[in-house]
């Protein structure tokens, strides 16, 4: 056994939970699509764009997909997925670790209702209209288990500033601080949105 204490991260600053979680929700709440992760049959990994509809109950994050998608069948055979988001402006990135799972229930349905969907599932007719009643409306709940996320509080000049210093003095620039949230952590969260 290692009994060395660890070195501290630089980059991680040490703040209290709800500190942490604060960050991590307005992070999550000003970037509109997450790269989902699913693992396929034969356990390749593959990721594919994903608007997030809402954040509730903490971290527990909604997605609206088509049942007959293939990501639905692939959560299915396994529940774990990651979240990649990122912020192009400001470098600003989060990474959520979580189990997933689909749901066709109506009434959840109905309340994230956005009339955009439509474009995304087309109309076929009859009640295949894109429509709240829709039956190839799945949404995907993504129950966070860890997350993983980089804050900046600098404008993109000054990101970009660091980033040429860097590549002149080949020295790494510090863009943000880390935060990390564990399952304990992120379930403090629950019940807030």
């Amino acid at each position: 056994m290692n009994n060395q204490s660890k070195t501290p991260d630089p980059d991680k600053e040490e703040l209290p939970t709800q500190k942490k979680l604060d960050q991590l929700y307005k992070l999550i709440d000003g970037i509109d699509n997450a790269m989902m992760t699913t693992r396929t049959s034969d356990g390749a990994l593959v990721s594919r764009p994903m608007s997030t509809q809402t954040r509730d109950a903490g971290t527990d994050l909604w997605f609206m997909t088509n049942i007959e998608s293939a990501k639905c069948i692939e959560i299915v055979a396994d529940p774990h997925v990651n979240l990649g988001y990122y912020k192009n402006d400001s470098s600003e990135w989060v990474s959520v670790n979580g189990l997933a799972k689909v749901t066709q229930d109506r009434a959840k349905i109905r309340e994230l209702y956005r009339a955009d969907w439509k474009a995304y599932l087309g109309d076929e007719g009859g009640a295949k209209d894109g429509g709240p009643e829709d039956p190839r409306i799945a949404l995907i709940e993504v129950e966070a288990q860890t997350a993983t996320y980089m804050k900046s509080n600098q404008p993109k000049v000054v990101t970009m500033l660091k980033l040429a210093k860097a590549l002149i003095t080949g020295q790494p620039p510090k863009l943000g601080t880390l935060g990390e949230l564990n399952k304990s952590e992120l379930g403090q969260g629950q019940g807030r949105s």
